[in-house]
Parts: structure tokens; C-alpha cells; sequence
């Protein structure tokens, strides 16, 4: 602590480091399986205007996929098509998956040329029981414990030498 430091300016600087090394420790899990994918899948972070990593773009064989990642501790979840409810609250993770797709879509379709998809994919990280009652549309959902399948499911839709077009477009725009 600086001597110029008030203690409360000193524990709110605490607070927001631990806050974001905790966002940082829950991505990584969440994101830990990806590397079962193989060499095929490569991955883009996506940086936010405060400087943390807002999404992953994954591209692989399977397409491009912006996947959000989402934490909900030992809370449980019920998710109802768009909403996703924590602690009785209405929380925003699907539209902000949505959302972050289409940003992600339309600089990566602006500087190609061509449209190109991106699928959303919201990642629900926790240890709570996730109760299902109805699907979101136009949203992949899963767990941290499934991503790698889930990606995998899309089978082979992107040839390779577009893939790595995509990855070479991709790092070149979204550079932190």
C-alpha cells in the first residue's frame, strides 16, 4: 500500500484483482477440454474495451464458434429457452453470447468479403444442477465438461485450407 493510499482505495483495488483473477480461473476451466479437440481446432481470444477477454473464437472443422463463458458456481440453474435464472435472478448470458456472435461475425464477414456464420456458444461453468425446460434458439448451451464434444458434433463443414484463412484473418483482427 502507497502512503498517498486510502485503505478503502488500497481494498477496492484488492477486490477488483481478485474478481478478475477469479473470471480468469473460471475461463480456464471452462475452457480446459479444448485441447482434446487436436490440431484441427485453433482458438482467438477476443478482447474487451476493459481489456479482459470477452469470448474465444474456436475455428476448426467444425465452423466458428464464439463461445462465451458463463459462472455459476454451486448456484443452481434453470434455464428456459432465452433466460438463464441464478438465485431467482434473470441473468443476460444468452443474449451476450448472441450478441458477442454477431459482433464477431460481422468484422470477421466485413474483412473477408464474404458472409461468414458464428455459431454462439454459451458455456455454463459450475458445480450447481442445471435444470432445462426448454432449449434457447439460434444459442448452443453446454457445460464445461462437454465443449469439446459439443464442438465436435458439427462435424466437417469448413474445408482446411479455409479454416486456416479464417485463423490467419481472425488473430490479424482480434489482436489484444
Amino acid at each position: 500500500m502507497n502512503a498517498d493510499d486510502s485503505p478503502i482505495s488500497w481494498m477496492r483495488r484488492r477486490q477488483a484483482q481478485r474478481a478478475a483473477a477469479h473470471l480468469e480461473a473460471v475461463r480456464h476451466r471452462g475452457l480446459s477440454r479444448l485441447e482434446r479437440l487436436g490440431p484441427d481446432w485453433h482458438f482467438v481470444d477476443v478482447p474487451a474495451a476493459d481489456g479482459r477477454v470477452a469470448e474465444l473464437i474456436a475455428i476448426g472443422p467444425g465452423g466458428v464458434h464464439a463461445v462465451h463463458v458463463a459462472d455459476h458456481g454451486r448456484d443452481r440453474v434453470l434455464l428456459s429457452q432465452d433466460i438463464v435464472h441464478i438465485k431467482g435472478r434473470h441473468l443476460p448470458y444468452v443474449t451476450e453470447a448472441r450478441t458477442g456472435a454477431q459482433r464477431i461475425g460481422r468484422v470477421l464477414s466485413d474483412a473477408a468479403g464474404v458472409p461468414v456464420p458464428v455459431v454462439p456458444v454459451l458455456v455454463l461453468v459450475g458445480s450447481g444442477v442445471i435444470t432445462v425446460h426448454g432449449l434457447p434458439k439460434k444459442c448452443l448451451v453446454t457445460t464445461d465438461r462437454e465443449l469439446d464434444r459439443l464442438l465436435i458434433t458439427g462435424g466437417t463443414r469448413v474445408k482446411p485450407d479455409t479454416v486456416d484463412k479464417l485463423i490467419v484473418l481472425a488473430r490479424h483482427l482480434f489482436r489484444g
